[in-house]
């Protein structure tokens, strides 16, 4: 049978309870600002009762255990719209700074000293001998082909720029991480006493888990595995995690294992820009490359951006955002000195050197040394000073041209330098190759090679000039150059017009009010030329100026694309934290009216008590 001191132990019962309740109420209040808290709720049933009679009688009230309103679903859809919202985020400020490099301007701009440029060839076409306009055009190249190269030098330093802030993120990764691993061996610390039948969950440790983790899937896509997710209804309607077991892995591969965290390294490329290759390291120290593996928050944003397969042949990314700006940056740049040099080439010049070419061996072919070089055929025309054509020789460009190597198939230096009948008078003294001589020298230790083309009278009695017919052969090499370098960063003016204006012509054979040329330069605007991009022909023809308006509006059409997948991307975060918000978050009117209801509690457990106690000086009263 119940006694009195059971009722008492009843009272207590309920006045540790509403303790309890109280106690985590205010937990939650106190909490309500903090980032990422979870609210916590007590779970509190009957006592088992003693059935000393028909019925039982009650023990009050006791505490199982206190849990957190949690829906791990709803936390993973929230991890995912995070992700994503940062990813764009990031995108859309480094596309939105890389705009700013192509004003679509009036009065700034590539494209305006692009029209300057060709209004000065259009000056200076009228006035070839004129030295103010020889001026003239080279400042305007100069002031064009700056343009062109300090927008590329800036695409560069992006670039690199993008690389080192992944650097910086790829090291916070390795934080995050290791600190979710200690947190995981304190959580299984804190909750060891399960395995003897005390329930106790660690539900501040876990939220700062969830911190982290949250954290972390704005750097990079992630997946967490827990061995215990269960369904909460007793308590709320949720999916939460109970378990002790954990593991974290990014694209498949497992960097936290429960306790255990393995940290991705990073390496560099090991050329001049050092950019960084991210892997993870296998126990046998095997290593996995983790670029194709991210593709989500932060570092997928820069990954997507800066490019993720690197060919170490070329020394730059196949892939990537800003390398494909760059990329048609220097498509542009090559387009316009290759073509630039193919038709300067016409203008007779007293001898010719080409600039350094890397690994054209004296066997390689043409066409596979550069896919520009097309088949057909360059004349070479002698010219005295007169400006009289003495002699011309056609060297024919196929499949197995190469620079100085017939064992194949013919090459250049043999075809120009070959004791052949040009002119087709019975007279083998007056040909091209008794005025001028071709030849080429490569450096097997610097794999470095250049052709040249050298007089062999004495300078100032003949000239040559090199008319393509659809080979590039002139452009490609720069046998005569107006524009020198082989990409958009060291794009410049042939530092001979630099030293001296007087160098720059306008004709094609030597002879004053010629404009041969210049003519044809005025021309190259308005033609259509076939855009190459790493070495392969674009699928499309296109004057200079619509190229550049191409590159523009494929900045300007990703700009937007982001900007758009952004919009969509801050609405679904914005639901998925609202939605979190609603089962997690504290609500402090609840937990206000929550804190009223528990001191009620409180105050009739303490009555419980009071009368106990009454009813025991009752009874010793009665025994007095």
């Amino acid at each position: 049978m119940a006694n009195i001191f059971m009722s008492l132990n009843t009272g207590v019962s309920g006045l540790n309870a509403a303790q309890a309740q109280i106690a985590t109420t205010g937990h939650n209040i106190t909490n309500a600002d903090s980032q990422y808290y979870t609210r916590q709720r007590v779970v509190q049933t009957a006592a088992p009762s003693l059935y000393l009679v028909k019925g039982g009688v009650g023990m009050g009230t006791q505490v199982e255990t206190t849990v957190r309103i949690h829906d791990e679903f709803t936390y993973g859809r929230l991890k995912t719209a995070s992700s994503n919202l940062e990813n764009t985020s990031y995108k859309q400020r480094i596309l939105q700074e890389l705009a700013e490099n192509f004003p679509d301007l009036q009065d700034s701009g590539i494209g305006r000293d692009m029209a300057n440029y060709f209004n000065a060839w259009n000056n200076f076409a009228s006035n070839p001998d004129e030295s103010a306009q020889k001026l003239n055009l080279i400042n305007m190249a100069t002031l064009f082909s700056g343009s062109i190269s300090r927008t590329a030098t800036k695409l560069d330093n992006l670039q690199t720029e993008v690389d080192r802030m992944m650097r910086i993120n790829v090291e916070e990764i390795n934080r995050l991480g290791e600190q979710i691993a200690t947190i995981n061996k304190e959580i299984r610390r804190v909750e060891s006493g399960a395995d003897s039948g005390i329930k106790t969950n660690a539900n501040d440790l876990r939220d700062k888990r969830d911190e982290l983790e949250l954290a972390m899937s704005k750097l990079v896509n992630l997946n967490s595995f827990k061995s215990d997710i269960k369904s909460n209804t007793p308590v709320d309607s949720g999916i939460t995690d109970e378990g002790r077991f954990y593991t974290l892995n990014i694209g498949g591969v497992s960097i936290v294992d429960g306790v255990n965290f393995h940290p991705l390294r990073m390496e560099t490329t090991g050329d001049a820009r050092n950019l960084t290759k991210i892997y993870y390291e296998m126990e046998d120290g095997r290593l996995i490359s983790m670029e194709d593996k991210i593709h989500n928050g932060k570092i997928g944003a820069q990954l997507d951006l800066r490019g993720r397969f690197y060919d170490e042949n070329s020394q730059k990314f196949t892939d990537g955002t800003i390398q494909k700006y760059i990329d048609n940056m220097d498509t542009l740049a090559k387009t316009i000195i290759h073509s630039t040099n193919n038709i300067y080439a016409e203008s007779a010049m007293e001898i010719s050197n080409t600039d350094e070419f890397s690994f054209l061996n004296d066997d390689k072919t043409l066409m596979n040394f550069s896919k520009e070089i097309q088949q057909g055929s360059f004349e070479a025309i002698v010219y005295n000073n007169q400006g009289v054509e003495i002699a011309r020789k056609t060297i024919n460009i196929n499949g197995t041209t190469t620079m100085n190597d017939t064992k194949y198939g013919n090459s250049i230096v043999a075809d120009f330098n070959s004791n052949s009948d040009d002119n087709d008078d019975n007279n083998m003294l007056n040909d091209v190759s008794d005025y001028f001589e071709a030849s080429f020298h490569y450096d097997k230790l610097s794999n470095k090679g250049s052709f040249a083309i050298i007089p062999k009278q004495m300078q100032g009695q003949y000239s040559i000039a090199i008319k393509d017919n659809g080979t590039n052969f002139p452009g490609v090499f720069g046998v005569h150059k107006f524009f020198s370098g082989d990409k958009a960063t060291n794009m410049a003016v042939n530092g001979d017009f630099m030293l001296d204006h007087t160098k720059l012509r306008g004709y094609a054979k030597p002879v004053l009010g010629n404009n041969e040329v210049a003519n044809k330069m005025v021309q190259l605007q308005y033609d259509e030329l076939k855009f190459f991009s790493n070495g392969i022909a674009q699928n499309r023809d296109d004057t200079i100026e619509g190229y550049y308006r191409f590159l523009t509006t494929d900045i300007a059409s990703d700009t937007e694309s982001n900007n758009n997948i952004h919009s969509t991307n801050t609405s679904l975060y914005k639901t998925a934290e609202q939605e979190f918000q609603s089962i997690s978050g504290v609500d402090t009117n609840e937990e206000l009216t929550n804190l009223i209801r528990f001191q009620s509690s409180y105050g009739a457990a303490a009555k419980i008590v009071t009368t106990v106690n009454q009813m025991l000086e009752t009874l010793l009263t009665l025994k007095q």
